[in-house]
């Protein structure tokens, strides 16, 4: 056979092919054609890589299925979710960590707990409470492709088993966030409920046994960061689980401790600057930590089912100081924060009448201050809890104005008597146009619907120039006065005799922090 026969067709089609290559070459950059390459052959690897996780997921959940299906349906399973339970569930962990360990491959366990479920099931019912923990199912059951991959562990908590690595994980828990995220429907009204994952890939981090309590840790650690997010475990969290822990039971002797009190933020006339309200703070100085902001202090109470308790303390509080100040001549208003959970408390009303009554203090004097984004929830309990407030004859104010929240609908239904003007738009008044149209537009909105208008945060002698131009009737802030004890608000109001026009030199204070909300 002739030398320009050798190899037949084959040979002749790679000879061809040589002399494109060799064509393209002359008329492009070696190094451009060398980078295509290599971004295709990563793109060729993660595809590749993808596949082999998928086909060992399928494959795992194989055998299981076939092994199991005569029987499935008839096991336990949750009456609320129709998920299985978490008994199997351990067992399934179990056979992935053993088929980890014969194979070198990694499993993911997604622990998934749902947030402010509870008072989504207090606001709307346990009926919807049930239908959202079965949708819950659904949707996390979708992400498994429908494979018994997933349980409810207990209450607004599930677990997903993923077959990811450690590269993975991430997008899986941001997949299982999205489907979360999409609103559930209530009363007509799409509602959306956040959620927190926690991550912990077997056996990158613990042992099998472990592996449940550390991603449970890591879900418990986006909670006390708020929230709707994800975290992969770290050892690190033991400590800080240990300090919350420490921290809640340090907050549930604070009443009889001694450790909480209220300091007082005085509100005064816009135009004469004397004082006409105080607004409670509630503090906490605890005996080795020290000040505690109210913003955590909160958030644990609320966690822990201590909001009530804590939120009755500062009522009976807030009134006996009240009924002090008016046997030394003092008719200032006294205020405290209502925060979502008690508002929908059955025996809120009841309890803050209970206590005018034992301090003989009139209704009218007390005002409760509910924040924009609780009071435009604009439910049945929301509306039903504001009809109670008005009935009782007490002043109730909507705090944190201008957030966003607000229609003029639901404003008209709540009939206020106060709007508070948020911090934050103060904070922009001298800084352009738009917060100083916002302030006007509420001004008017709420003088319309008469309702007084009270502007917070005032710092600046030009913010409360703009302020009282724009009709406020009553402003509060550092510029007239931190928050302060009780007996220093007693001192100044009995000697304030300001002139209007002047403003009031601000006070000393014992504590400079300025809190939101008592709880």
């Amino acid at each position: 056979m002739g030398a320009g026969t050798q190899g037949g067709p084959a040979a002749a089609d790679n000879a061809a092919m040589k002399t494109s290559v060799e064509a393209v070459l002359a008329g492009t950059d070696a190094w451009l054609l060398a980078a295509l390459a290599l971004t295709a052959l990563v793109a060729l690897a993660a595809t590749l890589a993808y596949l082999r996780l998928h086909r060992r997921l399928r494959d795992r959940a194989a055998p299981a299925a076939a092994d199991t299906a005569p029987t499935w349906h008839a096991r336990a399973r949750d009456p609320h979710t129709g998920l299985i339970e978490r008994s199997e569930f351990e067992t399934m962990l179990d056979q992935a960590a053993l088929d980890c360990d014969r194979t070198g491959d990694q499993v993911t366990l997604l622990y998934v707990g749902l947030d402010d479920f509870k008072a989504l099931n207090e606001r709307y019912g346990r009926r919807f409470g049930d239908g959202v923990l079965a949708e819950v199912g659904q949707r996390l059951s979708a992400i498994v492709g429908g494979r018994p991959l997933v349980a409810r562990m207990a209450g607004d908590e599930f677990a997903l088993l993923v077959d990811a690595d450690i590269g993975l994980a991430a997008a899986a828990a941001d997949q299982t966030l999205s489907a979360l995220q999409r609103p559930f429907q209530a009363e007509g009204m799409g509602l959306r409920l956040g959620a927190s994952v926690g991550i912990a890939v077997y056996p990158e981090h613990g042992s099998r046994p472990r592996l449940l309590a550390h991603a449970a840790q890591a879900m418990r650690s986006v909670k006390m960061g708020g929230g709707n997010a994800y975290a992969q475990y770290h050892p690190s969290m033991n400590e800080s689980a240990r300090d919350q822990a420490e921290l809640v039971a340090d907050l549930r002797h604070a009443i009889d401790g001694g450790q909480l009190h209220l300091v007082y933020q005085p509100k005064v006339d816009a135009q004469s600057l004397q004082i006409t309200a105080a607004e409670a703070l509630l503090r906490w100085q605890h005996p080795r930590r020290g000040y505690i902001s109210p913003e955590v202090m909160v958030r644990l109470a609320e966690r822990h089912g201590l909001i009530g308790t804590i939120g009755r303390w500062v009522i009976d509080e807030a009134c006996q100081q009240a009924a002090q100040w008016r046997q030394r001549g003092l008719r200032m208003r006294v205020a405290i924060n209502l925060s979502g959970h008690q508002l929908r408390q059955d025996d809120l009303v009841q309890h803050i009448e209970a206590a005018l009554r034992r301090h003989d203090i009139p209704p009218g004097r007390l005002t409760v201050e509910v924040t924009e984004s609780v009071a435009m929830e604009d439910t049945r309990p929301t509306r039903a809890a504001f009809e109670r407030l008005r009935k009782a004859g007490l002043h109730v104010a909507i705090d944190d104005f201008g957030t966003g929240h607000a229609s003029l609908p639901a404003l008209r239904r709540l009939a206020a008597a106060e709007l508070k003007i948020d911090r934050l738009v103060v904070a922009e008044l001298d800084r352009g146009d738009h917060a100083r149209d916002v302030v006007q537009a509420a001004v008017q909105l709420a003088h319309t619907l008469g309702m007084r208008v009270v502007a917070k945060g005032v710092e600046t002698e030009a913010q409360r120039a703009l302020l009282v131009q724009a009709g406020c009737d009553e402003l509060q802030g550092y510029l007239f006065a931190k928050p302060m004890t009780a007996a220093s608000l007693a001192l100044w109001a009995e000697n304030d005799s300001q002139p209007a026009g002047r403003s009031i030199p601000a006070q000393p204070s014992d504590l400079t922090h300025s809190g939101q909300h008592t709880g």
